[in-house]
Parts: structure tokens; C-alpha cells; sequence
């Protein structure tokens, strides 16, 4: 039986204010989820993880196997009317949110699509979840707040104003990140040299803390 909830993801209505965004609840079931945390990755530290750097079960790797596949693409591609089937993917994987981490930003210009899944089984905090925001400048201005629940599937359109943020929260924070990249070498090459860097910033910046 399939993991993702493709279903939910045609009936979600997607929101055009102040950009183009699906939220999904229950895209993944409770029992699909229970089945696929047994198996989430081992992570001790916060952070993006790239999936070569981390080890996870057989669960966890049906899940990707989906996410990654034809079928999401079509089905995600319908909502935001964006061909996505030829666009190459990167996937990472996190557990742990530090305080570093909710500043208000754009994605890169190299993505057409972001998609993050949430695997926390519960969320009673009103930190750490994602605001769909109106301004670069103000968090409190947004038109939507997600929380990371798990099972819930947010995507959106990356566009000069996607801005998005969440109140800062430390701990445990379960997120898969899937971003559709534009087919040109050059976007995946400065993509992926960007995400170097704030990997390599972040550790500079956690060694002047100690």
C-alpha cells in the first residue's frame, strides 16, 4: 500500500495569497507514519542532512522512493501547473532545529518547487511552524502558519517574494526537504555550492561558540 496520500494532494486547495502554496494534511496516515519514524534516520545533530550522509530503513526509503517519484511529480504538477516530470530533484533530511534556524528568506533561483513532509508525531508548540509570509521584514504578517505535524506535505512556488520564516525553536524537529531544481546545469551546480557554504558557515559559526 503506498505511503503518500496522492489523493489528498488533488484535493488540497492551493492558495494563491501572498504566493502559490498546498498545504496537505494527513498526506502520509498514522499508521504509514508510525511505520516510516521506526525507520527515520539516526540524527544527532541539527542541520540538512544530504541522504549520503545519513543511514535509515527500509520504511524510510519506500517513503523517498515516493516522494522522489513520477507520480508526485504529476500529481504536484497538476496543482501548480508546472511540468516537473523532467526536473532533476535534491532531498535532504533533518531532525533537530537550532536557534539559528527560522530566518525569513526566499529559496534559492534555482527551484521551481519546494516540498517539506513532516514526521513529528506531535507538535504543541507555537514556535517552529512555517508562516507563509507577506514581507522579507516582518513575521507577523503572514497568511497561513503550518505546523510540523507529521504526515502533513507543504509545497510551494519559489518566486522573488516566497518569503517564509517560523519563531525560533530548538529541538526535535522532523523534516524532509524536496526541492524541484531547474533544468540547467548551472542552476544545480550554484544550488548546490550554496548549500556548501551555509553547511560551512554554520559549523564556522558553531566553533566560535565553543
Amino acid at each position: 500500500m503506498p505511503i503518500i496520500d496522492l489523493q489528498a494532494i488533488d484535493d488540497a486547495p492551493l492558495q494563491t495569497d501572498p504566493f502559490d502554496f498546498l498545504v496537505v494534511p494527513g498526506c502520509i496516515s498514522p499508521a504509514a507514519l508510525q511505520t516510516v519514524n521506526r525507520d527515520y534516520p539516526d540524527i544527532q545533530r541539527a542541520g540538512n542532512l544530504n541522504l549520503d550522509d545519513v543511514e535509515y530503513g527500509a520504511a524510510f526509503q519506500t517513503f523517498l522512493a515516493e516522494l522522489q517519484g513520477p507520480d508526485v511529480a504529476e500529481h504536484l504538477g497538476r496543482k501548480f501547473d508546472v511540468e516537473l516530470g523532467e526536473c532533476p530533484v535534491t532531498t535532504t533530511v533533518r531532525k533537530f532545529c537550532e536557534q539559528s534556524d527560522g530566518n525569513i528568506h526566499t529559496d534559492h533561483p534555482s527551484k521551481v518547487i519546494t516540498v517539506l513532509v513532516y514526521f513529528n508525531e506531535d507538535w504543541k508548540e507555537s514556535a517552529g511552524q512555517l508562516r507563509m509570509l507577506r514581507s522579507a521584514t516582518d513575521l507577523q504578517d503572514f497568511a497561513a502558519e503550518v505546523p510540523p505535524i507529521g504526515g502533513t506535505l507543504l509545497a510551494f512556488r519559489r518566486t522573488d517574494i516566497s518569503w517564509h520564516g517560523h519563531e525560533r525553536f530548538v529541538g526535535e524537529r522532523r523534516m524532509v526537504q524536496m526541492n524541484y531544481l531547474r533544468a540547467t546545469r548551472l542552476a544545480q551546480w550554484k544550488q548546490q555550492i550554496d548549500r556548501l557554504g551555509t553547511r560551512t558557515m554554520k559549523k564556522a559559526l558553531r566553533a566560535l561558540g565553543n
